[in-house]
């Protein structure tokens, strides 16, 4: 995917237009000539075009649904953030792996909300309640906000809202390279940008709809230009043939690309495949042709939270990961730190 996200349909809540970002989104979608409906809820976002479940699928996922994040409540983000801080939800990409798939379940269309200030305020209380402890909020837990920022702007206003504060930092992940509006942002080191990156077999065969690896580099190299710290995300860590050479190769790319002075401050986090059962069922449902390897026979069976297990590679297959995972990153970036593997 080249080219910035463009909505087919676009449906606005009965309070959206009465916030600015709501109107300027109806007025830039008319001029764009996109496709503008009205729905008292995201709920009666019903009776999507197309003949058969697979093709509603994928227009739901070329629908955006703008409205108002009633709950301010954030949910709880470890390991990498305290708060998971409620932008959007929803993704464009056709990961076939993504544990979206379960969390949207039949309605996968993307959410944007317009009432940003009242969410940035939130989130100053959060920070405020642990003072003088420093707070960190994760943007991407429900969804790819860089993939619609360039429509909405809300992640900018984010960036430069965590700039100018103490005790807060902003962190998200992205699939997509679309970040030049995004970089004279003033961001005063508040903000960690980072890219979910992957061997080439695993981007092709398994995330359609998001940016190249190549485009995603080149966009991590003006990221670190413009003094972001950055991180990186390996996930999901996927064992197919000649991953080694694979996984070594997105590291020499990254090598080849990042400028010296950046990389004082990198983190890379490091999640190996799974999946639990009711997520094979809807990746079999939606991507009925894909090539994931789901056999639970052939996995580790690791105990969830609210009950639902999922199935991860065998110990041997993790450790042997995390080895090889871990040297390329000490061989290409010495001062780079991981923050977890699981």
């Amino acid at each position: 995917m080249n080219k910035p996200f463009t909505p087919q349909l676009v449906y606005f809540e009965p309070n959206a237009l009465e916030y600015p970002l709501g109107s300027q989104l109806k007025e830039k979608f008319e001029k764009m000539g996109v496709e503008i409906r009205y729905t008292t809820s995201h709920n009666q976002v019903r009776n999507l075009p197309g003949d058969n479940d697979f093709q509603r699928y994928r227009i739901a996922k070329s629908t955006l649904v703008v409205g108002i994040r009633k709950t301010l409540k954030f949910d709880t983000s470890k390991p990498s953030a305290e708060y998971a801080i409620p932008f959007a939800t929803g993704c464009m990409g056709h990961c076939h792996y993504c544990y979206l798939q379960t969390t949207m379940g039949t309605k996968p269309y993307i959410r944007t909300y317009v009432n940003v200030e009242e969410i940035l305020e939130a989130a100053d209380q959060y920070m405020e309640e642990r003072a003088p402890e420093m707070t960190r909020f994760e943007a991407s837990c429900t969804s790819d906000i860089v993939g619609i920022d360039h429509l909405t702007h809300t992640l900018k206003r984010a960036i430069e809202h965590f700039g100018e504060r103490d005790l807060g930092k902003l962190r998200f992940v992205t699939k997509f390279h679309h970040v030049d509006h995004l970089l004279d942002a003033k961001h005063n080191g508040k903000t960690r940008f980072r890219f979910s990156v992957n061997a080439d077999y695993v981007i092709k065969n398994f995330e359609p709809g998001t940016s190249p690896l190549a485009k995603r580099i080149e966009a991590a190299g003006k990221v670190a230009r413009a003094g972001y710290p950055l991180g990186f995300i390996v996930a999901p860590i996927y064992l197919h043939e000649g991953w080694e050479e694979g996984y070594y190769h997105l590291f020499e790319r990254l090598d080849a690309e990042l400028p010296q002075d950046a990389r004082e401050d990198i983190t890379f986090e490091f999640i190996q495949h799974r999946f639990t059962k009711p997520a094979k069922r809807i990746i079999q449902k939606n991507y009925p042709m894909t090539k994931l390897e789901l056999d639970e026979t052939a996995r580790l069976y690791k105990w969830g939270k609210y009950g639902i297990g999922k199935y991860v590679y065998q110990k041997e297959e993790q450790a042997d990961i995390k080895e090889h995972l871990h040297s390329y990153m000490k061989k290409f970036f010495p001062k780079a730190k991981l923050e977890y593997f699981t």
